[in-house]
C-alpha cells in the first residue's frame, strides 16, 4: 500500500469510528486495530488526533464549498418554468452532499460532537442550516423574479421548503452509514414534498 493510499485509509477509517462512537472514545489505536498498521505510522502522517480531525474537517469544507460555488452557478442560469423540479439541486445537494459517503459521515460526526464542541456546534450550524436556508431564499427569489414563484418572502419560503427536507433527512440518512433501501426511501418522501410543495406555491 502506497503512502497516500494508507494516509487515505487512517482518514476513512478516523471518520467512520468518529461519526460512530465519537471523537473522544477513539485512540490511535483503535484506528490503527482497523487499517492493520502500527501506531507509528499514523504518527508518520498526522502529529496526532485531533490533526486528523482538523484535515477531515478541511476536507469537508472543501467539498461542501465546492458544491455551493456549483449550485450558484447553476443559479444564474436561466430558470425555466419547469425547473421547479430543481433538478440540479436535487443531483448536487441531495446525491453529492446528504447522500455522498464522506459528507454523510461528517454531517453525522458534526451532530454527535456539536454538543460539546463549539467548532463541531458552528460547522454544523453552517452546514447544515444557514448555507442550504441561505441558497435556497435565493433559488426562490431567482424564481419569483422569473415570474414563476408570486411575490412574498424567500427565507420563509426557504424554511418552509427545507425543514421537511431536513427532518426526512434526520429519519433516512443520519442514523448511521445510509444504505440503498434507506437512500430510495429518502429520495421518494424527498420527491413526494417537493411536488406538493411547488404545486401549492404556483397554485397559491
Amino acid at each position: 500500500m502506497s503512502a497516500a493510499d494508507t494516509r487515505r485509509e487512517i482518514l476513512e477509517v478516523a471518520l467512520e469510528l468518529f461519526s460512530r462512537s465519537g471523537f473522544d472514545a477513539v485512540s490511535i489505536r483503535d484506528i490503527c486495530a482497523r487499517v492493520g498498521i502500527k501506531e507509528s505510522t499514523v504518527y508518520y502522517h498526522f502529529e496526532n488526533k485531533r490533526a486528523i480531525l482538523e484535515e477531515l474537517r478541511l476536507r469537508f469544507e472543501q467539498t461542501a464549498g465546492d458544491l455551493m460555488r456549483t449550485l450558484d452557478a447553476a443559479l444564474r442560469e436561466p430558470l425555466p418554468r419547469e425547473g421547479v423540479s430543481m433538478s440540479a439541486v436535487s443531483d448536487i445537494f441531495f446525491e453529492r452532499y446528504l447522500m455522498d459517503d464522506f459528507c454523510n459521515g461528517f454531517m453525522r460526526l458534526m451532530d454527535r460532537e456539536r454538543g460539546q464542541d463549539a467548532d463541531m456546534r458552528r460547522l454544523y450550524e453552517q452546514w447544515m442550516f444557514d448555507e442550504p436556508l441561505g441558497y435556497q431564499a435565493s433559488v426562490f427569489g431567482a424564481l419569483m423574479r422569473a415570474g414563476v414563484l408570486p411575490q412574498g418572502d424567500c427565507a420563509h419560503l426557504a424554511l418552509k421548503y427545507y425543514a421537511p427536507i431536513f427532518l426526512i433527512c434526520q429519519r433516512h440518512l443520519m442514523g448511521g452509514p445510509p444504505g440503498e433501501a434507506e437512500k430510495a426511501r429518502f429520495r421518494e418522501a424527498v420527491g413526494l414534498h417537493i411536488g406538493r410543495f411547488f404545486r401549492e406555491s404556483i397554485g397559491g
